[in-house]
This record gives C-alpha cells, sequence and structure tokens, in this order.
C-alpha cells in the first residue's frame, strides 16, 4: 500500500525549516520508486505469468508491470475505491500490441478476506502494506495470503522502525501505520509464517542509510518468500471454492475493435489489452508491415531498374555494386540478411510487381509474427492483392506519386 508516498516523502524527502538540511534525508531516487524499482527487478528475473498486488492504492505499481511481456493476468486489490485508477491501454498498445494476452483487474476489497479469483499465482506483493493492518487483519493476513491464496512466490515491504530516529521529529511514518517493526520483530513474524505454510524467506531491502548509520539497516526492509516445491498447506479454515467476497467496482472492457464498451453494476474493473494472440490484432499489425515493405521493396525495384538504364547509356560506367541488398532504411543482422537473400526474390512482369510470400516472411517484422505462408495469404487476402496463385503480393510497379521519390 503506496497511499503514504507524499505523507513519507514529506518527511523523508522534504524540506523543513525547522530543521538542519543535513539531518533532512533524501533518497534517490524516491524510496517509493526504490520499492517499486525491486519488484520491478524480481519480475524481470523470475518471469510470473499472474502477478497481484495486494493494497495496490493508486495502482502506480500495477501500471509499470503491466509493460512486461511475461504477465499476462495482473491483478489489485484495495480496500478504498476512490484511490483504484483504471488501466486502460494507450493508443501506442493498439498500434505496438503486446505479443501475449494480458488481463488487468481492479477488486475492491480487504486482503484479509478469501477470494478464489486470486488463486493459482506466481506472485503476489504487498508494497508497505501490513503495517496498516490492525492485530485482528494482521493475524489473518497469513491464513489467507499464504495459507489460501498460495501462490508460488510472495514480496512483503514495511518499514525499518530502526531507521526512523534519523528523521526528524519521526515516530510513525504514516498516521495509519498501526505499527512499525524493527529488523528482529519483522523476521521473526517472517520466518514463523515461512515455516508454518512451508515457504522459504530471505530478507533485503531499500532505502541505504547515511554513512556512519549503517548499523540501522534498509529503511524499508523486505521479506521475498517462495513456496517450498512439493509441500502442500493444510488449510485451517474449510475449504470453500469460487468464493467472490470483493465489492462492486465497474467494468471497462476493451475491446479489440477499438471501442469501450462500459457496463454499470458489476463486480469490478477489467481491461484486456491488445496482443498479437488475437486475431483481429495480428491482422492488422501484418498487414501493416506487408504494406510497408511492399511499398519500400517497390520503391527499391525502381531504383534498380533506373541503374540499369544509366549504366546501359553511358557504357564507361563500370560500377557493378548494384543497389545495396536491403530495404530502404533498414539493417538487417547478418543471419536476418541470409535468411532474406534464400528467399525467393521480388520480380516484375510488365507494369506489375511481385513481392512472394515467403520473401516477406523472411524479413524481421513479419518473421517474429510466427505465421505460416497459408496463414498469412488467409489474413491479408482481403486487404492486398494477391497474384493469381495466391504465393505473392502484387502492386503496380509505377504509381501516380512516385515523381515524389525522384531520389531514390
Amino acid at each position: 500500500m503506496e497511499e503514504e508516498n507524499e505523507q513519507c516523502n514529506s518527511v523523508i524527502d522534504g524540506n523543513f525549516e525547522e530543521v538542519c538540511p543535513e539531518k533532512v534525508i533524501k533518497f534517490k531516487p524516491p524510496l517509493y520508486k526504490q520499492r517499486y524499482q525491486f519488484v520491478r527487478d524480481f519480475v524481470d528475473q523470475h518471469k510470473p505469468k499472474k502477478v497481484a498486488d495486494l493494497g495496490c492504492g493508486d495502482t502506480e505499481l500495477l501500471r509499470l508491470l503491466k509493460i512486461y511481456p511475461c504477465i499476462q493476468r495482473l491483478v489489485g486489490v484495495d480496500i478504498d475505491k476512490e484511490k483504484l485508477h483504471q488501466l486502460s491501454p494507450y493508443l501506442g498498445e493498439f498500434v505496438k500490441p503486446r505479443d501475449l494476452d494480458l488481463t488487468v483487474i481492479l477488486y475492491h476489497g480487504s486482503v484479509v478476506e478469501r477470494d478464489s479469483r486470486l488463486l493459482g499465482f506466481d506472485l503476489i506483493t504487498c508494497i508497505e502494506l501490513i503495517e496498516h493492518l490492525d492485530s485482528d487483519d494482521l493475524a489473518r493476513f497469513p491464513e489467507v495470503v499464504f495459507g489460501y491464496l498460495s501462490p508460488a512466490m510472495i514480496v512483503i515491504s514495511t518499514p525499518n522502525s530502526e531507521f526512523n530516529p534519523l528523521f526528524p521529529t519521526v515516530t510513525l511514518r504514516d498516521a495509519d501505520h498501526k505499527f512499525e517493526w524493527n529488523r528482529m520483530e519483522f523476521q521473526t513474524w517472517a520466518l514463523q509464517v515461512a515455516n508454518r505454510y512451508h515457504y522459504s524467506v530471505e530478507f533485503t531491502g531499500v532505502g541505504e542509510p547515511p554513512a556512519g548509520a549503517e548499523h540501522v539497516g534498509y529503511c524499508t526492509q523486505i521479506g521475498v518468500f517462495q513456496k517450498n516445491s512439493g509441500k502442500v498447506t493444510e488449510l485451517c479454515f474449510p475449504e470453500q471454492h469460487d468464493q467472490h467476497v470483493y465489492e462492486t467496482v465497474s467494468i471497462c472492457e476493451v475491446a479489440v475493435r477499438f471501442s469501450y464498451i462500459l457496463s454499470s453494476s458489476v463486480q469490478v474493473y477489467k481491461t484486456s489489452y491488445p496482443s498479437l494472440q488475437q486475431e483481429k490484432m495480428l491482422k492488422f499489425v501484418l498487414v501493416g508491415e506487408v504494406l510497408i515493405l511492399v511499398e519500400r521493396l517497390r520503391l527499391r525495384q525502381q531504383r534498380m531498374l533506373r541503374e540499369q538504364k544509366d549504366l546501359c547509356s553511358d557504357p564507361d560506367n563500370t560500377d557493378s555494386s548494384g543497389p545495396p541488398q536491403v530495404v530502404l532504411g533498414a539493417v538487417f543482422t547478418e543471419a536476418e540478411e541470409a535468411r532474406i537473400e534464400n528467399s525467393p526474390k521480388p520480380f516484375c512482369e510488365g507494369d506489375k510487381f511481385f513481392v512472394p510470400l515467403q520473401r516477406l516472411l523472411a524479413y524481421p517484422k513479419v518473421h517474429r509474427l510466427r505465421v505460416t505462408e497459408e496463414r498469412m495469404r488467409s489474413l491479408i487476402a482481403d486487404s492486398v492483392q494477391l497474384s493469381s496463385d495466391g504465393s505473392a503480393v502484387m502492386d503496380d510497379l509505377y504509381k501516380s506519386w512516385d515523381y515524389q521519390f525522384e531520389d531514390y
């Protein structure tokens, strides 16, 4: 829960006229950004597919995590409905869609209530959350998160109270904090929870202390929990599947056709991001790349014909190096160049220009889409003109606007 960012930063990063400047500790980058970066690095290392952030607050961490291609389901839960900011895709995410589907869901509810929609996750994060729980909720927290939800990995961060004396006039860092633990208290709690629910735990942190105060440890302490393989936790509560306890927010589902559909009185906010797994998006991207490639290859073909004509009219010109074997403006690796050169070459028949589909498939931006020639043909057939046998894209060699490209 990052709701104390502004308040905490006013203590950690702020300037106080009544306090000597040398007593004010400033973190660069700010402490909340360091916490987020820790999670981002963890995701980058472990590549989880399903991630939930409990106490997600203003959803800033979710916004940062949605760019990771490994994540296919991203969930946020918070008790404060007003803080839940929607995470609709940007226009650029339609123009350049992800490889894999991504669904982002926001739930309004308590993190100590069991909801079956959070079962089976790879990673659950609890960033600056547990210190906001009262004693009853803190007692239920391990049962729900470790026992019931039982994800493969859990990251929990919380303030280190040993650092607090370094701040000016600080007892608790946020008015809503019910407690702040020192390192021994946090580690004792974490080890007991890990042992009970068959997790291992490692401790680290962010926010290094100033020189001479290294003994207090990190400003934010972090426990990284990983489930022990082969261990099954015995639930201390009755098994009840398909429990949906989170309250109504709203739903905004983003369809592939770029329209927004708002439905009232449903349980969650849900956004489906465009991806290449969706046929309409795959077609959109593929047709766009094909049109760009065919146009560039057509212009290159014109240039080759002009150079051949100039060579015939000037027999003293012995330059036989020929035009570069790349698409205009493109740079390829040796392997990519070899793949392109080993594919069927573009050709002309009269005033018609043909680019074999196999040639198009050899170029990196099309090759990465991993479609077969047959699949490509079916996807682009109603958007481009194909040769009679369907093996090549056909276009006019010369067009009315070509005078604009005479320098090519």
